[in-house]
This record gives structure tokens, sequence and C-alpha cells, in this order.
């Protein structure tokens, strides 16, 4: 489709932000107290009025200088651009995605942000391509081909950089088939690491599923397949595979969808759960898969907790993907923690992922209530590591303009010998938050935040305590 025929909307903006903290450091011996201010003009431009072309583009240059024992300056770059477009009408499509932001190295290190103490932070940049095709078969079935080039780039070589190419081949039921529904489906993905301590992976699997609706609101469903996985690993990485469950919809308010099975690595199982009420909304999925670095970071990574005031409701996003708050101004931020990849380490694992959450407002006041429990087994070490935790927030609407937010975060890492490479490390991390946001008008919002982190070691010198208060402003222009 032509460029010219595009209309273009660019929104821009400009942050600042000055922060107090006794231990930017996060030293259990050494404190260091800190003065951190920090400035940063975005953009985001974002394709409109086609149905063909979706883009959106988020970029920002943060500056940060900090003042204290240690002084010094930084430049971080933030990016988040995704898009697609339909080039042949109903048939060949192309996605591309692009992503630069600062992410946490070992979960044993300090957890601050990039902006307060980079030690244990490094640039990471990823980007992915994907054209694809599809084809109605007329209502008998649904074919589609895609291919994806992807990648990752790690700054400080904290990580083999990797380069991935994968091709995924699929044949659906189509609009003929009404109870009855099937699926035929072939996958392969090549990673080659730029690292040559760093081995090579390719995963590789073909299944046929099958389903059937018994009635409006009931279904089972069910898959068999095949695996050829070539990657370094202590047990096996080949075989058979398959699994069973059922799905449960009896209205468009609530779903439940679970299954049990087994793969190579062993007895699987999955559940994604909904209910929504004129108050509440609740969720709750687990999942388990294999993967690696590589693919995780496409789409996870640390994620960030905001409370934003938008079209005049007050909407909290948990575990939002990016740096970049979800609007320009009216957003407080909780901070960052870590996603489904918490660390940045090389290797083939098994990921485990348990979420659940609930959400629910009366009045003035919204709260909040998330949990997750996270575990990764690393194929080649044959050991796994851990990360769960509950996360509180409250909001109370104090005057039209004037929102008070308070949170809550209790965290637990686990890290066993093989991985850390000292000693089973187990680490208990407490954060409080407090603060108050005001919209000043319409493009100009302020707030003022104080935090609490603290953490308990099983290891010496590994805790620490740190108070932090922040004073931001936003403007869009």
């Amino acid at each position: 489709m032509p460029a010219y025929a595009l209309d273009w909307r660019l929104e821009r903006s400009v942050g600042a932000s000055a922060t107090l903290t006794d231990n930017a450091n996060q030293s259990a011996t050494d404190p260091e107290n800190a003065l951190i201010l920090s400035v940063m003009p975005s953009f985001i431009l974002r394709a409109e009025d086609s149905r063909r072309v979706q883009a959106t583009l988020q970029y920002g240059l943060r500056g940060v200088a900090r003042f204290g024992e240690n002084q010094s300056t930084d430049l971080y770059h933030n990016l988040n651009a995704i898009g697609k477009a339909e080039l042949i009408d109903d048939f060949l499509f192309v996605d591309g995605s692009a992503r630069i932001s600062q992410e946490l190295i070992s979960l044993l290190g300090s957890p601050a942000d990039a902006e307060i103490n980079d030690s244990n932070r490094a640039t990471v940049g990823t980007y992915s391509i994907s054209p694809h095709i599809q084809q109605r078969l007329g209502t008998f079935a649904r074919a589609q081909a895609r291919y994806t080039h992807s990648g990752a780039i790690f700054g400080s070589n904290v990580a083999s950089n990797a380069v991935s190419n994968g091709f995924n081949a699929s044949l659906n039921s189509g609009t003929r088939f009404t109870d009855l529904s099937w699926g035929l489906n072939y996958s392969i993905r090549d990673v080659t690491n730029r690292d040559r301590n760093v081995s090579d992976s390719t995963f590789e699997r073909a299944t046929a599923s099958a389903g059937y609706a018994l009635n409006r609101k009931f279904r089972v469903f069910g898959t068999v397949g095949q695996e050829w996985n070539d990657y370094l690993s202590a047990t096996d990485t080949d075989g058979a595979s398959w699994s069973a469950g059922a799905g449960w919809s009896p209205s468009r308010r609530t779903s439940l969808e679970a299954s049990v099975g087994e793969r190579f690595f062993g007895n699987t199982y999955s559940a994604t759960a909904r209910h929504r009420t004129r108050a509440t909304n609740w969720n709750l999925s687990y999942a388990e898969d294999i993967s690696d670095i590589s693919r995780f970071l496409g789409t996870t990574g640390t994620v960030y907790d905001y409370l934003c005031l938008m079209d005049g409701e007050l909407k909290l996003f948990d575990d939002w993907p990016f740096s970049f708050p979800p609007a320009p101004t009216n957003c407080v931020s909780f901070g960052g923690k870590p996603g489904l990849l918490f660390d940045l380490r090389n290797g083939v694992f098994i990921s485990k992922t348990l979420r659940a959450g609930v959400s629910w407002g009366k009045g003035k006041l919204n709260y909040s209530l998330n949990a997750f429990d996270i575990r990764r087994d690393y194929q080649l070490l044959d050991s796994e590591d851990r990360s769960r935790g509950v996360t509180g927030a409250v909001n109370y609407r104090f005057a039209p303009k004037t929102n008070i937010i308070g949170s809550v975060r209790l965290a637990r890492n686990e890290v066993p010998v093989a991985l850390s490479g000292t000693t089973d490390r187990e680490d208990d991390l407490v954060t409080l938050s407090l603060g108050v946001n005001h919209q000043f008008a319409s493009d100009l919002s302020g707030a003022l935040t104080f935090r609490h982190t603290q953490r308990d070691s099983n290891v010496a010198d590994a805790d620490f305590e740190e108070n932090r208060l922040t004073a931001s402003g936003n403007m869009r222009f």
C-alpha cells in the first residue's frame, strides 16, 4: 500500500524526575546517598484510518545524572515498535516488531531500575519480522504458512547475541464444521548463537488436534504429536506428545479451560480462567513450554505496573511490558519488576508460569491483587530457579484531579547452587509504595512517590534497605 495513503498521528511528550535515595547502590555494608535527576523526551507515532496497516512506534531517550559519592551520567534508549500490514488482500501479510530496554542481568544482584543503579542492568535489543500467507479452501479449511526472522542483541556481552529463523504451517477446519473442529500444525525454529561457547539449538514439532462442542457451553479437545529437538541437555530432547482437555463458557463474562498431557520433559498442565462482573475482573493462567532467552525477550523481560487516568476513568495496567507508560500523561508508575524472563541467562529451559489476579472498584476506591509463580528448569544443568510473589495496590480518588496510590509487593527468589555458582540462594523482597498524583492541566500531570525496598537473604552481605522519594512530571505537546 503506498505510504502517502496513510494518516500518521504524532504525539510528543517530555518527562522529568528528581529522586532522593539513601541507598542508591542497594548495599548491605556501604549504602550511598544520592540525588538522581532524569529527563526523557519521547514521541509516539501511530498509523490511523487504515484497514490494511496498523503500526505504532514509541521512542524515548532518557538522560540521567547522579550526584553523590559516585557521580555519573548516562543515556538510555527505549523503543517499542510494532506493526502489521496486509500486502495482498486476504492473502499476504507481514508483521514486525522491535524493542530496546534495560533488563536485569542477574536475579542475585541489585533489582533497581537502570535510572537508579545500572550495575545490574544491560541494554537489550530485540527485533522480529514475519511475512505470512493465508488461504481459505472454500468452507472446508483455512491454510497458513509463516516465516519468522528474529534476533536478540545484548549490551556489555552479558549474554550471547542470537539469531532465530522459524517456519510454521497450519491447516485448520473451516466454517463447514460447526460442532467439530480439527487442525494440523508443523513448526521448526533454528537458533544460532554468536558466542561459540553457547551451543546452537533447534526446536521442531508436528501436532494434530481435534475438538468437539457438546453444547453451547461445554467442549472437549485433544492433541497428539511428535517433537524433534536438538540442544545440549542432561535429559531427552525428543519424544511423542499428547494432551486432553475441556472448556466451559457459561456466559460472555465467564470462561474456563484446562488440559493435561505429556511431552518429552514429563507431564504437562495448562489452564486459563476469566470472570467479569460489573465491579470486578478475575483472571488465572498456567502454562508450560520449552524456550530460551532469544524467544522470551521479544515479549517479556522487565515489566511495569502503571495506574493511569484515561478517558475520565482510572485503569490499572499490570505487567505492562514497556518502560513507557501506557499514556504520555496522567500515569503513575509502581516501578519495574521481573517478568517471565526475570534475568539474562543463556540456555534452554522449561518454563512453568502461574499468574492470577483480581481487580475491583467501588466509589472512589479501586483495588487490585496479583500473584505469580515462575519456574525455569534449565535442561543442560537439570536445575531450576524460581520467582514467586504477590502484589496488592489501591487507588483513592481524593479529588477529581488528585489520586492517592499505594502498593505492597512481596516476592521470593530461589536460585540453586548449580545456577548461582556459590550456594543455594533464597531472597525475600518487600516493596512498599505510596504516592499522590495530580492532573494540573489536560496535558500536564505530576506525582510525588515514596518507595521502600528491603531484601532479606540467606547469604551474608546480600541484605539491604532503601528509602526513595521521587518527584516527577509529564507534559504532552
